[in-house]
C-alpha cells in the first residue's frame, strides 16, 4: 500500500522554522542519566541567599529579603547580593568559583555544546563560549508563618551571559513564556511559550531570545505530585531546573581573591556551603593560607 502523501513540512521542521533559535527536546535525557542526575541532585544542600548585603544595602525604600527559593550553582557561584553577572560593566567580584559538575551533568554539558555551534554561528556565538556555569532552581512551596506557599514562578527577566543558554528539568512539567522588550509596563505580550516535561533539554541563544525578549515561568504543574530530594524543612520541591551559561573564564574568581567587601558579604554563605562540601572548605581553608 502506497504512503499518503505528505501535506507540507514536518512539524518538526515548520517548528524550527517558526523558531530558529529556540530548540526543545521533551525526551533529552535517558532514564538512567535522569536517574543518576536526580540522585546527585538529592546530596545537595542549597543554600537560602538574602538579596542583599552590608556592602550592597537595599535602595532606599526597599527592605533586606530572602529569595524565593533555595538553590546551588556549579562552575562559578553567582550570589545574590554581589548583583549577579552583568556585562559590560558588572563582571568583577561576581563569580565566585564553585564546584565542577559532577561526570554525569558534564556528559549531557558536551552534548548540548555540540547541538550549540550547530545552530549558532557569527556575533551569537562568542569567541571561547562554553557553559561552565549553572543555577540550579528548586520550585516548590515554601513555608510561611504556618502555611505553605506557591512560590514556584519566576518573573520576567534576561540572562545577562553572553552566548546561548540551555536547562534541563526534573519533576513537574512547567510553563516558560518569552515576551516582548520594548520598554517597562509592556512586556506582556507572548511571543513563545513551551511547556519544559521532565527530562527535557530547552535551547536558546540570538539576538531574538537574549535580547528582543524576556523570559519568566508563569506556572509550574502539579498533576504528578513529585516530591523531590534533597528535603528541606521549610520547602517542597516538585520541579527542579538546572540553567546552563556561559561566563568567561577571566570573570570566575577564587573567594580568597575577591575584594574585601565581597569575601565579607560572602563569607557566611561559604561557611554554610562548607558544611555539606569539601570544595567550599577548601576554598575557605585557602583564604587563611593566601600571601596578602
Amino acid at each position: 500500500m502506497a504512503l499518503p502523501p505528505r501535506r507540507g513540512p514536518s512539524l518538526a521542521h515548520k517548528a524550527r522554522q517558526r523558531t530558529p533559535g529556540h530548540h526543545y527536546n521533551a525526551s533529552f535525557l535517558s532514564a538512567l542519566d535522569k536517574e543518576a542526575i536526580l540522585t546527585w541532585l538529592g546530596g545537595l544542600h542549597p543554600l537560602w541567599e538574602e538579596r542583599f548585603s552590608k556592602h550592597f544595602p537595599p535602595p532606599p525604600g526597599q527592605q533586606q529579603r530572602r529569595l524565593l527559593r533555595p538553590v546551588y550553582w556549579l562552575g562559578n557561584w553567582q550570589f545574590a547580593c554581589l548583583d549577579y553577572y552583568r556585562p559590560p560593566k558588572g563582571v568583577w567580584n561576581r563569580c565566585v568559583k564553585a564546584e565542577p559538575f559532577p561526570e554525569v551533568l558534564q556528559r549531557q554539558v558536551t552534548k548540548i555544546e555540540e547541538l550549540a555551534r550547530r545552530m549558532f554561528r557569527g556575533p551569537d556565538m562568542p569567541k571561547g563560549w562554553h557553559l561552565n556555569t549553572c543555577l540550579v532552581n528548586f520550585y516548590g512551596n515554601r513555608l510561611e508563618e504556618d502555611r505553605w506557599v506557591d512560590t514556584a514562578r519566576v518573573g520576567e527577566h534576561k540572562d545577562f551571559e553572553p552566548g546561548p543558554v540551555a536547562s534541563l528539568s526534573f519533576g513537574e512539567r512547567a510553563l516558560i513564556q518569552f515576551v516582548t522588550s520594548s520598554r517597562p509596563g509592556e512586556r506582556d505580550a507572548v511571543v513563545l511559550e513551551q511547556w519544559l516535561d521532565d527530562g527535557a533539554l530547552e535551547l536558546f541563544g540570538g539576538t531574538r531570545w537574549k535580547e528582543e525578549t524576556f523570559h519568566r515561568v508563569q506556572r509550574v504543574d502539579t498533576r504528578a505530585g513529585h516530591d523531590l530530594a534533597p528535603k528541606l524543612p521549610d520547602f517542597r520541591t516538585r520541579r527542579i531546573n538546572l540553567t546552563f551559561r556561559y561566563v568567561p573564564d577571566e570573570h570566575v574568581t577564587p573567594f580568597f581573591k575577591l575584594s574585601p567587601e565581597a569575601r565579607e558579604d560572602v563569607r557566611g554563605y561559604m561557611r554554610t556551603l562548607a558544611e555539606g562540601s569539601a570544595f567550599f572548605r577548601a576554598e575557605l581553608a585557602r583564604e587563611q593560607t593566601a600571601t596578602p
